[in-house]
């Protein structure tokens, strides 16, 4: 599969194309919407989580409630885009008048694709570079992914997401060492029953919720880690046979791509400069269960891949998000048409979208799996897909997470 998304974050609205989405496929508005609505959430967003009511509206590919294996169009509308008519005109006059001028952006934030913008494209005015560059698109990327979700779900396989950092605020490790992956339906509930999508007790919470006050005080941004799971991912998706194929690769590379994320670790792979290789590495076990031989790891620091493959366990991504760098008080910048230093250009902003990153994260996550699912076990449709699958996971002895 693959999927393109065009638009900007004042323009009338996002389209996503996705080609390669196997026909049978059950897909509801609904359902895409409930992700949509959960990216804008969290505490610390700005005013333009209030204005828009992200929505899907399917253009192609999709009827009678599935897909038909023909090329998935989707519309997000803008409802923020009728306050900005006279700004992202697609035909409107060459910025020559004075009124123009004015309004036009020319003083880079440090942080922002702004100045990079401008060495690749060379605008008159930074807003081409800021209405694309605008972490507006991942709404379309969360679109794409809750298709992707479908497709894994179909397979048997759950992808959520829960914030583990937030403005140096840490959820404890005993914390984290009680998750119940045995039951994900109750564990996902408990993240999405707070507004920062932690699973923490309230002192914890209490104390993410003043950081991020604090920070609004001063002016300024607050960044955090997230952390991504897969649960009943198939074992054998991937390769190691070619660098291109390797499926941690291809994870990393598609958390990377989202706004604002500096850092990309599979399971506990930061611990791999402190630890000892007997410390560190996963040990395989035999495991006899209900009289069906099942292998066992004892641990999951690799995060579900080994060699680029996956292996039974848990995939577990995590993700730093530096603080968003639109900034109340402003950092010194320099007027690109005065050459003059200058305070940089402040646009509406949040102070932390930190819960929105982990799904954001999801959707890439889950595109990266549902991809690498296909590719194993037959693309054309769900029926195939499922059949397939099942007779794989037959003929091999089950990794069982003790």
């Amino acid at each position: 599969m693959r999927f393109l998304t065009a638009g900007e974050s004042h323009g009338a609205g996002l389209t996503i194309i996705l080609d390669g989405v196997p026909a049978g496929l059950t897909l509801t508005a609904d359902a895409i919407n409930a992700d949509l609505h959960r990216r804008q959430l969290g505490y610390g967003r700005g005013g333009r989580m209030h204005i828009e009511r992200d929505a899907v509206k399917f253009t192609a590919g999709v009827r009678f409630g599935k897909t038909t294996g023909a090329p998935v169009c989707m519309f997000i509308e803008n409802r923020d885009a009728k306050n900005w008519l006279e700004i992202m005109d697609p035909q409107g006059p060459s910025p020559e008048n004075a009124l123009e001028i004015e309004k036009a952006f020319i003083r880079p934030r440090p942080g922002h694709a702004d100045l990079a913008g401008y060495y690749k494209y060379r605008p008159q005015d930074l807003r081409d570079v800021l209405e694309r560059a605008s972490a507006r698109e991942t709404a379309a990327r969360v679109a794409a992914g809750a298709v992707a979700k479908a497709i894994l779900s179909a397979a048997g396989a759950t992808v959520f997401s829960h914030v583990l950092e937030l403005g140096g605020v840490r959820v404890p490790a005993a914390s984290l060492a009680a998750l119940d992956y045995a039951h994900p339906q109750a564990l996902i509930e408990r993240i999405e029953g707070n507004d920062l999508r932690a699973a923490a007790d309230d002192d914890v919470l209490a104390s993410m919720r003043k950081a991020v006050d604090d920070a609004r005080m001063a002016g300024t941004t607050l960044g955090g880690e997230v952390e991504v799971l897969a649960l009943n991912v198939p074992p054998g998706l991937g390769s190691y046979t070619q660098w291109d194929r390797k499926l941690d690769g291809q994870l990393a590379q598609a958390v990377m791509s989202i706004h604002a994320v500096k850092a990309v670790a599979l399971g506990d792979g930061v611990l791999g400069a402190q630890l000892p290789g007997h410390a560190f590495h996963d040990a395989i076990e035999r495991s006899e269960s209900d009289a069906l031989q099942t292998i066992r790891r004892p641990s999951n620091r690799a995060g579900g891949l080994e060699g680029g493959v996956t292996n039974g366990m848990p995939v577990v991504v995590r993700a730093i998000m530096k603080p968003i760098a639109t900034l109340r008080t402003p950092l010194t910048s320099v007027n690109l048409s005065t050459a003059q230093e200058e305070s940089a250009h402040f646009e509406r902003s949040d102070v932390t979208a930190v819960a929105a990153c982990g799904v954001v994260c999801e959707a890439m996550v889950a595109w990266t799996l549902a991809n690498a699912l296909l590719a194993k076990f037959g693309e054309d449709t769900i029926t195939e897909l499922q059949q397939n699958l099942g007779a794989y996971q037959s003929g091999l002895p089950l990794p069982t997470r003790v």
